[in-house]
C-alpha cells in the first residue's frame, strides 16, 4: 500500500494546482470556492536512484518503485466542524489520510479571490486547526459518553478509557493540537482507534508566486517559525509554476529550474519532507522476476515490514538474510555480498535499516 497524503487548506489557497503539478494530473483548478468537492486521487512514483543501481546486479524483468497517493480534499472554511461549507465531508477525508500536506497561501493575486479576504497564512493556519480540533472534540466527547455507560457495569478497562479520554479532551478544549504533545499508550490507543484529526503530522507548503522565489517574505517567514514552533516542517513552492514545468521536456525543464534558482521540482522536496516527517525508511525486494521499493515507518521489526509485501509473510516469518545498499552495490549483487560474508541474518527482534535489500524466509 503507498503512503495517503491529503492536501488541504481553505479554498483558493491553489491546492488542486499544486495537486496537479504533484501528479502531472487534470483536476480542475478554477478561481471559486468549493471547486474540489470529490477528492482527486493521484499516485506518485517515489525517484529513488538506488533502484537504476540496485536492478544492474539483481538483473529483475521488472522494477516496482515505492509510491506515495496524494488526495485533493475539499477547501474548508469556518464553521466546517459544525457542516459549514463541505466541513463534514472535508474532515471525514482528511481522517483516512498518514499525512496532511496543508497548503498556505503566501502570494497575492487580485484574479484569485482570497476567502477571508486578504493574504494573512498565519490566520488561514488557524482557522483550519482550530475546525479540526473542534472537530476531534466533538469525535472525543461522543466517545467518553458511550464508555461512561459501559463504566458503569463496573468495567475497570472502560473506566481507565474514560481517563485517557478526558486527558485528551482537556488538551483540546486547551486548542492544543494532538501530534504537538507526547501520548500515553492508552492514549494512543484511543487517537488510533478514533483517527483523531489532529493527531495527523502535518506538512506547511507554502504557495508562493513567481516573483517569490528565492525571496525570504515576511509571509513564508512566519510559516517557517510556526511550523518549527509545532515541530514541523515546510516546503516552499509555487504551484503555478510547477504545473507549468510538466509541458516542458527534461532539458528544457533543467534549464528553467536554473534560470529561476532552483534545484529540483517540488515534488521531490515535498516527497522528501514527508518521509522525514513521517520517519519513513525504504527497504528493497530483489530476485529475478522483480526489484521492489517498500516503506515503513523508522522501528519496524523484520516481521512487520514482511507482513507489508503479505500477511503469509509475517505469519510464517522464520528469518531474513539482509545486505545493506552500499554493500550489495560494492559487492555486485546478492552472490558478492555472500561471498565477502556481509550479508547479516537477522531474526524476529531486528529492525529495517534504510536501504535494506532484504530476503525472507518463511514457513507457508
Amino acid at each position: 500500500m503507498s503512503l495517503r497524503c491529503g492536501i488541504i487548506g481553505l479554498p483558493n489557497v491553489g491546492k488542486s494546482t499544486i495537486f496537479n503539478a504533484l501528479t502531472s494530473s487534470n483536476a480542475q483548478a478554477s478561481n471559486y470556492p468549493f471547486c474540489t468537492i470529490k477528492p482527486n486521487v493521484g499516485q506518485v512514483r517515489i525517484p529513488d536512484e538506488r533502484l537504476e543501481q540496485i536492478s544492474k546486479y539483481s538483473n529483475s524483468k521488472k522494477i516496482v518503485p515505492a509510491m506515495m497517493e496524494f488526495v485533493d480534499i475539499a477547501g474548508l472554511v469556518k464553521g466546517a466542524s459544525k457542516g459549514e461549507g463541505l466541513g463534514n465531508q472535508f474532515l471525514a477525508n482528511i481522517s483516512e489520510m498518514d499525512t496532511l500536506a496543508h497548503v498556505v497561501r503566501c502570494f497575492d493575486d487580485g484574479d484569485v479571490v482570497h476567502v477571508e479576504g486578504q493574504t494573512d497564512p498565519i490566520r488561514d493556519i488557524g482557522i483550519v486547526e482550530t475546525e479540526i480540533v473542534l472537530k476531534d472534540i466533538e469525535i472525543i466527547d461522543r466517545f467518553i459518553q458511550r464508555e461512561k455507560k459501559v463504566a458503569k457495569s463496573g468495567d475497570n478497562v472502560a473506566k481507565k478509557r474514560v481517563e485517557a479520554a478526558q486527558t485528551l479532551s482537556e488538551r483540546l478544549n486547551d486548542g492544543t493540537q494532538l501530534r504537538c504533545i507526547s501520548l500515553k499508550d492508552d492514549q494512543k490507543q484511543i487517537v488510533d482507534e478514533l483517527k483523531l484529526l489532529s493527531a495527523k503530522k502535518v506538512l506547511y507548503v507554502i504557495n508562493i508566486g513567481e516573483d517569490l522565489i528565492g525571496v525570504e517574505s515576511d509571509a513564508i517567514k512566519s510559516v517557517k517559525e510556526y511550523a518549527e514552533k509545532v515541530g514541523s516542517l515546510t516546503v516552499c513552492m509555487s504551484g503555478k509554476i510547477e504545473q507549468e514545468l510538466l509541458g516542458l521536456d527534461e532539458n528544457d525543464r533543467t534549464e528553467f529550474l536554473s534560470d529561476l534558482g532552483i534545484d529540483r521540482l517540488g515534488l521531490y522536496s515535498l516527497i522528501a519532507e514527508a518521509y522525514r516527517l513521517l520517519e519513513i525508511v525504504t527497504f528493497f525486494t530483489a530476485n529475478e522476476n522483480e526489484l521492489h521499493a517498500w516503506t515503513v515507518q523508522i522501528g519496524t521489526k523484520l516481521p512487520q515490514a514482511a507482513g507489508k509485501i503479505h500477511t503469509d509473510f509475517e505469519k510464517g516469518f522464520i528469518r531474513a538474510e539482509v545486505i545493506s545498499y552500499d554493500d550489495y552495490i560494492v559487492y555486485q549483487g546478492e552472490a558478492g555480498a555472500k561471498e565477502k560474508g556481509v550479508m547479516r541474518v537477522e531474526g524476529k527482534e531486528s529492525c529495517v535499516n534504510e536501504g535494506d535489500i532484504i530476503f525472507f524466509r518463511f514457513n507457508t
